[in-house]
């Protein structure tokens, strides 16, 4: 039977108790505004949870968090996952990022999460709706709800020390350099090494949190155990960012325009060389990419990079957000391997491999310059790989 009601009447902690000991089947589902969670039970025990609209909880970015996938590839199955209605976790196999069992352990970690950030929830309206579950073919973990029940108490206990310990949200956190200890030595475990990591002098709490693979509850609690020991301390107060610094996307937009434009530019410069300027074939390929977005990656030029990158940037900007790399990046890609072809079908492949050569020579400095991004979205080696594919140029 199903029943509804509000966390403000009804705690959270009493309906797991209530579904556990009653052992119920179906799907909880918990909204606050915007947000909507989802806990799925069978026969009492948790067998998944899932988030709408709280980023935090999404697989995605636990795994991109975790530095096991990278940013372009997870936009690739976002994509999919989109267009095809499967489970991100689905495609992620389907596209053999991922075996089935580390999916399994992951989304054991974010579900987790999802569970014990709700005992933080103190309104909401909730509704069970008994004897629903999700599909057959989607992942399951198996999770005691009465453990969940313990662990979830306790973390709320210990989380109001936890809180009274910490800094002020804007207050910077450093590492101490040479810290005091009694016995000289310092043991950490695997979750305050992770933390400290992530603290260089530039992050605040939120910062950190936001960075860290292991989840708020643990990432806050190792700083507060950093922070009791000695070994980090506040450094000042953060700064808003200036208006005129680039930020990840302007990065990215800009070393995207710097590479392709200056491959573009020499596969074009060799085709004229050995076949003419007006060259009808070269000019009726080249011609095919000279509007839209990809218009600015053929007509570039240094003189003018500033201002032909804010009009870039301006049109990248009336794609969806959750599409632009994914629709840029693969768009880019193809029609780098369409020039290549080109040269390889107009000129030979020793041609081809002179120009990739030179290419590679060329894009060299702007890679080195943005090498954080560069890493971060797989850009040199889905590049690299474009330069060596080959596909048949219609009416060449």
């Amino acid at each position: 039977m199903s029943f509804t009601g509000n966390l403000k009447t009804v705690a959270f902690p009493d309906i797991l108790q209530l579904l556990s000991t009653g052992k119920k089947t179906g799907i909880l589902v918990i909204t606050k505004g915007k947000v909507q969670k989802e806990i799925c039970f069978k026969e009492g025990n948790i067998i998944g949870a899932y988030s709408k609209n709280a980023e935090e909880d999404f697989l995605g970015n636990l795994l991109l968090k975790q530095g096991r996938i990278s940013k372009i590839d997870l936009e690739r199955a976002l994509h999919l996952h989109k267009s095809t209605g499967k489970k991100l976790g689905m495609v992620l196999v389907d596209m053999e990022l991922f075996e089935h069992k580390e999916i399994s352990s992951a989304l054991k970690i974010q579900v987790e999460e999802i569970i014990f950030n709700m005992f933080s929830w103190h309104e909401g309206e909730f509704v069970f709706q008994e004897g629903k579950l999700p599909p057959e073919k989607e992942f399951f973990v198996e999770l005691d709800t009465m453990n969940m029940l313990m662990e979830g108490t306790r973390r709320i206990d210990e989380w109001m020390q936890i809180t009274k310990g910490l800094p002020k949200d804007e207050e910077l956190l450093r590492v101490v350099l040479t810290p005091e200890s009694k016995t000289g030595e310092v043991t950490l475990s695997l979750d305050q090494f992770q933390v400290l990591t992530l603290v260089n002098g530039e992050r605040t709490v939120p910062d950190i949190c936001s960075a860290s693979p292991v989840g708020e509850f643990i990432t806050k609690r190792g700083l507060h155990q950093l922070l009791q020991s000695g070994l980090i301390e506040t450094g000042g107060i953060k700064k808003e960012s200036k208006s005129e610094e680039f930020g990840e996307d302007d990065s990215l937009w800009w070393l995207l325009l710097r590479l392709y434009s200056s491959c573009f530019a020499a596969i074009r410069r060799n085709l004229e060389q050995k076949l003419g300027a007006d060259n009808k074939k070269v000019r009726e390929q080249l011609s095919r990419y000279s509007t839209g977005v990809w218009g600015f990656f053929f007509n570039s030029t240094s003189s003018d990079f500033r201002t032909t990158f804010n009009k870039f940037k301006t049109t990248v900007q009336k794609i969806p957000k959750e599409a632009q790399v994914y629709r840029l990046l693969s768009g880019l890609n193809q029609i780098l391997t369409d020039q290549m072809s080109l040269v390889s079908t107009l000129l030979g492949d020793n041609i081809r491999r002179q120009v990739a050569s030179e290419i590679k020579k060329e894009i060299a400095m702007p890679l080195a310059e943005k090498r954080e991004i560069n890493k971060k979205f797989g850009i040199e080696r889905d590049l690299s790989r474009a330069l060596t594919e080959f596909r048949q140029v219609k009416n060449a």
